[in-house]
């Protein structure tokens, strides 16, 4: 049986405009403004009873870039003739993810740059996701004007074979299932339909979740009486720029 998990991309595609005719002074730039806006949208959701958003180096250089692409366009877009899309952006730099969203502005500080935010409705939505656990900034300086791009993630782990193949046998232990056949079995079924002998059931998956078995395998497992398993991770989990894993279970 194959399943596979849904993945969702969120990102604002409202621009930020500046309201009101007065000169506010230009407030910190490039890393402490990005920290300090990063501060400012932890204390908001922290108001609500939100979780911290953890700081992430990848997505803080993939905001750079685009921050940086703003700042030379001198208008705001989330994406550029040339240039990719935020997902696909965040993954060249090194961050994975299940989900990715972007909010993007131009101000005269890094404080009215979130008040804005929270005053527009889609940018606080992303801002307060409760979905989402980290989060990158940049703040670059043209002239008097500030082009700020924040980008926010449910961030996953890179996990080598072995650790997958970890982590899915803990899981099946949970359920009573020992993951004590070599993995040799399930690694033959990764691109093939055949059973390999003795096997009982096969299933096959894709997920950027490895905190629990998909809910349509544990149902499989528990409607069987199985007791062990051959566990393997196999290649091209990736779907697009998201972090997943491709694993096969075979069932004894």
């Amino acid at each position: 049986m194959r399943t596979r998990t849904l993945l969702l991309i969120v990102c604002c595609i409202a621009a930020l405009v500046y309201r009101g005719n007065a000169l506010a002074r230009v407030g910190d730039e490039g890393a402490n403004g990005a920290r300090h806006i990063a501060e400012l949208t932890n204390s908001d959701r922290a108001a609500r009873g939100l979780p911290a958003l953890r700081w992430d180096g990848s997505l803080a250089a993939a905001a750079q870039a685009h921050a940086e692409r703003m700042a030379a366009e001198g208008y705001l877009s989330h994406r550029y003739p040339g240039e990719a899309e935020v997902g696909a952006r965040a993954a060249r730099a090194g961050a994975h993810f299940r989900e990715i969203a972007e909010n993007i502005a131009t101000g005269y500080s890094d404080s009215q740059v979130e008040q804005e935010w929270m005053h527009s409705a889609p940018h606080r939505r992303n801002i307060l996701d409760p979905d989402l656990n980290a989060i990158g900034v940049a703040v670059v300086a043209r002239g008097n004007m500030l082009y700020v791009a924040e980008d926010f993630a449910d961030a996953s782990e890179a996990l080598s074979p072995q650790q997958v193949e970890h982590r899915v046998g803990g899981l099946l232990r949970q359920q009573g299932v020992e993951p004590s056949v070599a993995r040799s079995a399930a690694a033959l079924t990764c691109s093939s339909r055949a059973y390999p002998p003795g096997a009982r059931l096969v299933m096959r998956f894709d997920t950027g979740d490895l905190s629990q078995l998909p809910t349509q395998i544990s149902a499989q497992i528990h409607r069987g009486d199985y007791r062990k398993a051959s566990v393997a991770a196999c290649p091209d989990g990736k779907q697009g720029n998201f972090t997943t894993y491709k694993v096969a279970i075979v069932l004894y």
